[in-house]
């Protein structure tokens, strides 16, 4: 049960977002923030109350540990199949059917939009498989990371993934603490209907829709487009990208590798969590929503990571590519590379800690009560998420932070309406995907411009532009829905043609003031000479 520490219980939040625009360390400034709430918690140095919270954000729940393992060998899968040659092989197969820049934008994106289990395995299985086919298009890197990032987090939080068990764990959670878990609806139903509110994730994917197909640019990622349809060079030639694969995790042991390499280990994945997901929720008397709520995602995923890491050590033995004690390295070494994703991971869960122990949420429902009116809090809540997570760079730490917050808000204020409550939870997780795509020290935007081999701050820049114009879309269209009442069936589609609209304005705008073509990627060049950092 929260305690009642008033205006003390936003100190610690607040401290981690201040921190993290000053630092631009997303792990540091978390840090901090538990300890100052273990400090104001306990009353004393705190040290001891913050470990008890990270410890039992590992411990104290099956479902972190499982999603810490699952993301350990997801890792170790992505490794396995670059060193086995996959990502190649995909490549030189994809290129005999790709053979202009719109349909390597459109295939990433699809893929993106099919990847769902996992925003980490999404950019990095689809950035490994594209990033060549790209160059040979002359996309320039900023347009790929872009794809892949824009995907990645905004298919994972509505897909089949582990954020989708994570944010019904979230809403289950506070369900408890108002006395109202039982009802109807549950957990599982809530996140169901907050999905068509979760409009700035829907809103992103269209917006890569549009770019992709029309191929019209504006902002920084028109002048990069260009560079590299005119000149080769898909990066600047200043740039810094960041690690390439291959300084991570060393050439690909195989130069002519079967397409098995890629596509058995990932099927593996596949097919184990869809059908572990389907087994473990089953049971002849649950719907398809009770299924739904009750199914074990996290013990999926996990199956689902072990047979593709496992399938991937059999054929690197079956084929004779790389001897036991090299395939043990590679997986030690794919397990480095989601390190700094598990830090976070588990700090962002313990700040939750902090927030439920303090009484954030009551707080500040206490001060909103009677302050934010029905209409203006979906608006409200969504930029409130948005700043959070573009400060401290983690969607999960931002919707940790938030639901202790959000949903005792719109319960009060929505008059006890569990309707109310989704559209404040789609709200909530849309702001939180705003943050996780543009915040230069986000897990996801990192691993974008990684796996897209493109310089980091190049990538945070030329995507500003577009995240910006669906952030001022979508927050619109909160303030139209809270006006209205209207259908997100009518206000989604308005907030395409908005896009489509502003996408077309914008790029001639530009186009037009730097006195180069607004539809750069248009351009073909049947034999692009090519400049990249591999």
């Amino acid at each position: 049960m929260a305690s009642d520490f008033g205006a003390l219980s936003l100190l610690p939040p607040l401290l981690a977002i201040v921190l993290a625009i000053a630092t631009r360390r997303a792990m540091l400034s978390l840090f901090i923030g538990v300890w100052v709430g273990g400090i104001i918690y306990s009353g004393s140095i705190g040290v001891a109350q913050m470990f008890d919270w990270i410890i039992d954000s590992i411990g104290a729940s099956t479902f972190n540990a499982k999603i810490l393992v699952f993301t350990l060998l997801l890792g170790a899968g992505i490794a396995l199949i670059w060193r086995l040659g996959g990502a190649f092989a995909i490549t030189r197969f994809a290129t005999r059917k790709i053979d202009s820049h719109r349909r390597a934008g459109i295939t990433t994106w699809l893929l993106g939009l099919l990847w769902n289990f996992d925003d980490y395995a999404n950019n990095a299985i689809v950035g490994s498989s594209m990033k060549d086919i790209a160059d040979e298009m002359r996309m320039s890197r900023e347009k790929l990371a872009y794809i892949l990032d824009s995907t990645a987090a905004p298919m994972a939080t509505i897909g089949l993934s582990s954020w989708v068990a994570f944010e019904i764990g979230l809403i289950r959670n506070q369900y408890k603490e108002l006395g109202i878990q039982g009802e109807t609806p549950t957990a599982a139903t809530t996140f169901l209907q907050s999905i068509p509110f979760n409009m700035y994730s829907i809103l992103a994917l269209a917006m890569v829709g549009i770019i992709v197909v029309t191929q019209r640019d504006f902002g920084e990622m028109l002048d990069a487009e260009n560079r590299a349809q005119r000149t080769g060079n898909v990066i600047r030639e200043e740039a810094n990208p960041l690690q390439s694969i291959k300084e991570d995790l060393g050439e690909p042991v195989l130069d002519n590798a079967p397409l098995r390499m890629f596509f058995l280990p990932v099927s593996v994945l596949v097919a184990t969590v869809i059908t572990g997901a389907a087994v473990t929720g089953y049971a002849p008397d649950r719907n398809l929503v009770q299924i739904f709520e009750n199914t074990d995602i996290a013990g999926a995923l996990v199956w689902g990571s072990f047979g593709m890491v496992a399938t991937s050590i059999v054929l690197s033995q079956v084929h004779d590519a790389m001897s036991l004690d090299e395939t043990m390295d590679t997986v030690l070494d794919g397990f480095a590379t989601m390190l700094p994703a598990v830090s976070i991971l588990v700090l962002a869960w313990s700040i939750g800690s902090v927030a439920s122990a303090l009484g954030t949420g009551q707080f500040v429902t206490g001060l909103a009560k009677g302050v934010v009116s029905p209409i203006q809090l979906p608006a409200i809540i969504f930029l409130t998420s948005a700043f959070i997570s573009l400060a401290i760079g983690t969607s999960w730490g931002t919707m940790s932070i938030m639901t202790p917050i959000v949903i005792p808000l719109a319960w009060n204020i929505g008059g006890n309406s569990p309707s109310f409550i989704a559209v404040a939870v789609g709200a909530m997780f849309s702001g939180a995907i705003f943050g996780d795509n543009c915040s230069p020290i986000s897990d996801t935007t990192i691993l974008a411009s990684t796996f897209a081999g493109s310089d980091h701050i190049d990538h945070v820049r030329t995507q500003m532009y577009y995240a910006g114009t669906v952030l001022i879309a979508t927050a619109v269209i909160y303030l139209l829905y809270g006006l209205t009442n209207l259908s997100p069936l009518v206000l989604l589609p308005l907030g395409i043609v908005v896009l489509f609209g502003l996408v077309y304005a914008f790029s001639e705008i530009d186009a037009k003031r730097k006195n180069i073509s607004a539809k750069p990627g248009s351009k073909q060049h049947s034999k692009p000479n090519v400049t990249s950092d591999d």
